[in-house]
């Protein structure tokens, strides 16, 4: 990664967007499985999965059953298939196993991958910005997000959770520590909004 690249608020959505992306999503997986459609329900986890996790879309895309570890206090995967071929264990919370275990439960596809294609074995990155980028529409959030803004937006709600840089890069992926930094500078633009405001 470039050592000049900054993140700014424009890179990563809020809360409040973070939730009406769910709101919206929510509302949409009601009437799809009220109707037996898969798509919202597929649409969801990719989405839960991404801001639950900071995988990066090609890891999403990549991501096979036997990768995640949904037994009982399992809640991790592993990305066989990250940046620099690194292998990882990334931890996620009990609501996004919930999640995952009911999309597969209720997906109707038996391909080895996550999310499957109808084309290939599995849905290539570009289709998993579409639909990022259909629902964030729907949303109502800027035209500027990207389903990366998913990674952005986990990274900054995790440190500002866990105060540890270092727990971000390991569930992030990063092989410099530098490249986390960019998520701090970002909390101290936070805590200076904050400071204004006593």
């Amino acid at each position: 990664m470039n050592a000049q690249w900054t993140l700014t608020f424009q890179k990563f959505m809020s809360e409040d967007e973070v939730k009406a992306l769910r709101k919206t999503l929510e509302a949409a997986v009601i009437i799809a499985k009220s109707k037996a459609h898969q798509g919202a329900v597929r649409d969801q986890c990719i989405i839960e999965l991404a801001l639950g996790t900071g995988l990066r879309v090609s890891e999403i895309a990549e991501l096979k059953l036997e990768d995640i570890d949904l037994k009982r206090g399992g809640n991790t995967l592993i990305v066989q298939h990250g940046k620099g071929d690194r292998l990882r264990q990334v931890k996620f919370s009990s609501s996004l196993k919930t999640l995952i275990q009911d999309y597969l439960d209720y997906r109707t596809s038996d391909s080895d991958y996550l999310f499957s294609s109808e084309r290939q074995d599995y849905m290539s990155s570009n289709g998993i910005q579409k639909v990022f980028k259909k629902w964030a529409k729907k949303a109502g959030l800027p035209a500027r997000y990207s389903i990366h803004s998913c990674r952005h937006s986990y990274a900054v709600r995790l440190l500002a959770v866990s105060k540890s840089l270092r727990l971000v890069q390991q569930q992030l992926g990063h092989s410099n520590p530098q490249t986390t930094t960019v998520y701090a500078t970002v909390l101290d633009e936070e805590i200076n909004e904050a400071v204004e405001k006593l």
